[in-house]
């Protein structure tokens, strides 16, 4: 159930699912780069709030330890909840995914108007982590919005046999998924809070 093959053949599986919200992300980080008005103020509160919690955590009396810590928990719960929160028709995992993508977006293009580095912010500030933690998030609201469209399906339909087969493999693939995402962002989180840290630090 929890080997790695199984998790690539359920990836195998929502390709359509993974293209499209692949393709939500992107539309995401063109809204973010493009934002103004309402939106902009949107994505400069989320930004607050994050520099807020990066600017405790580096007074802690280890950083690195403490940026890992929040990062891991922060992104795996999150994840783990928009798979799951999936059942409300998909919805949620969509707008997680387009936020996160307009977040993106307009860090990149802010920090270019203010003369910073386009290749440090890229290379040394997202990429190492990045690499591994855009496609986990991704993935995790794939398989969201793949719950979503199954309780779409489910109205009115009839087969109640082949209903509950359907809904036994959906949450089967949730929980091998939620474990691998875990995994993944654990990886990410050691990367950030030390490789990325270092790197933008120094």
């Amino acid at each position: 159930m929890f080997r790695p093959s199984t998790f690539l053949k359920d990836l195998g599986s929502i390709r359509k699912t993974l293209a499209f919200v692949t393709l939500l992300f992107i539309i995401g980080i063109i809204a973010g780069w493009y934002s103004t008005g309402s939106l902009s103020e949107l994505i400069n509160q989320q930004m607050k709030g994050i520099k807020e919690v990066a600017n405790n955590l580096s007074l802690s009396s280890n950083p690195k330890w403490s940026f890992f810590v929040f990062i891991f928990f922060n992104n795996s719960i999150k994840a783990v909840i928009m798979i799951f929160l999936g059942l409300f028709i998909g919805v949620l995992p969509i707008l997680f995914l387009l936020l996160n993508g307009m977040v993106v977006g307009f860090l990149v293009h802010n920090s270019m108007n203010q003369g910073e580095s386009l290749f440090d912010l890229v290379v040394k500030g997202l990429l190492p982590h990045g690499i591994i933690e855009i496609p986990a998030i991704i993935i995790a609201c794939a398989f969201g919005l793949q719950m979503g469209l199954l309780v779409l399906s489910s109205f009115g339909r009839s087969g109640k046999r082949e209903l509950q087969r359907k809904w036994k493999d959906t949450f089967r693939m949730a929980l091998t998924a939620s474990v691998w995402i875990v995994i993944l962002l654990f990886v990410a989180a050691i990367i950030e809070s030390t490789v990325t840290y270092s790197l933008m630090k120094g």
